[in-house]
């Protein structure tokens, strides 16, 4: 079987290991092992499970894409952040962080090869769209995380490089593997989607009904001021995306998290700032504030003052707001800076 029809082995099922197992003539006992050192022990090279017979190891290697990237780079920051480039089986990469904080550990994923919603301030979608990501591909960074740090982070956000609702088959495989107990068995209160307001892919999310968080990018209260961030292809009005936002909060019952990436002249004015607050309000939202990390020259981060009036003023307004501690900015941690690096020299 040639390698771009074989499965990654990390994205099996239960049933499909139950099935390859039981075609291999093994008895059935060996799926428990094998979805054991897949998803309890995270071990995806078949020659270290040890209990496994030579042949079903054999096997394993060769009808199935088994450690399918590896950790090309590695640059850390000294408050202990970790950005991890990693090449994948075909030769493209794809970013993943860890990112510490005094009461947690927080792995920001990625879900597709570059971005087809191109936000103009961001280094992520500067190319486009290469390539969705599998879910085993997905899994597979949460694995590189955990073999970093030497056990399960606390939280785990899909912030990284893509829209993952374009991409939601994979996505939702891989929050399933995540989370179901015979899996991996991570709670899914502590999994974080994030969308540029992909309204199709966040009524999709909702509809599943599971306890994930949703992270909405808004960084504008009003579709003049969005329409100057984000290009028309992919960008909702702000009025669907609330809907939207609505609709999730009753399927799931989980509180909107807006991210608002603060941009010097372009969305940090008071009005700005009041506009969000009301916006907030009306959702019974909180609002994660994101001084912006700059990756090209069309764009500045606000002076440290305008930052704190912007903060104080939805304060006032009585909204949860945190201003998010801009983490491994000196070793190029904002979304697809360094796999850009990579890609361009």
């Amino acid at each position: 079987m040639s390698a771009a029809n074989k499965q990654l082995l990390c994205s099996l099922t239960a049933d499909e290991v139950k099935a390859w197992v039981v075609a291999h003539g093994a008895p059935a006992f060996r799926a428990s092992q094998i979805l054991d050192w897949i998803y309890k022990k995270r071990i995806i090279t078949p020659n270290l499970m040890s209990n496994l017979p030579p042949d079903l190891r054999l096997a394993l290697s060769e009808d199935f894409i088994c450690a399918s990237s590896v950790v090309e780079s590695e640059v850390a920051a000294g408050d202990g952040t970790a950005k991890l480039l990693l090449r994948l089986h075909d030769g493209e990469a794809v970013e993943m962080v860890i990112i510490p904080a005094p009461d947690r550990m927080t792995f920001c994923l990625s879900t597709q090869v570059g971005c087809p919603v191109q936000c103009r301030f961001c280094a992520s979608g500067a190319a486009g769209l290469v390539r969705n990501l599998d879910a085993g591909e997905m899994l597979e960074q949460f694995f590189h995380g955990c073999a970093k740090i030497g056990g399960l982070p606390d939280n785990v956000v899909f912030m990284g490089i893509g829209e993952g609702l374009l991409n939601f088959g994979n996505l939702e495989k891989a929050v399933r593997l995540l989370c179901d107990s015979e899996y991996v068995g991570f709670g899914a209160r502590r999994i974080t989607v994030s969308t540029s307001g992909f309204v199709p892919g966040m009524r999709q999310l909702a509809d599943l009904g599971r306890q994930v968080n949703l992270a909405v990018s808004l960084h504008a209260a009003d579709d003049a001021t969005r329409a100057a961030l984000i290009p028309d292809k992919l960008r909702y009005p702000i009025r669907e995306i609330l809907d939207a936002c609505e609709y999730y909060r009753e399927k799931t019952g989980r509180m909107i998290t807006f991210e608002y990436t603060l941009i010097d002249g372009i969305n940090d004015k008071s009005g700005d700032a009041e506009k969000l607050a009301a916006i907030a309000k009306r959702m019974h939202a909180k609002v994660n504030l994101i001084p912006y990390n700059q990756t090209t020259a069309d764009f500045h981060r606000p002076s440290d003052k305008v930052i704190r009036n912007f903060q104080a003023i939805l304060e006032r307004c009585d909204i949860q707001v945190t201003l998010r501690m801009e983490k491994g900015s000196k070793v190029s941690a904002a979304c697809g800076q360094l796999r850009a690096k990579r890609v361009h020299g």
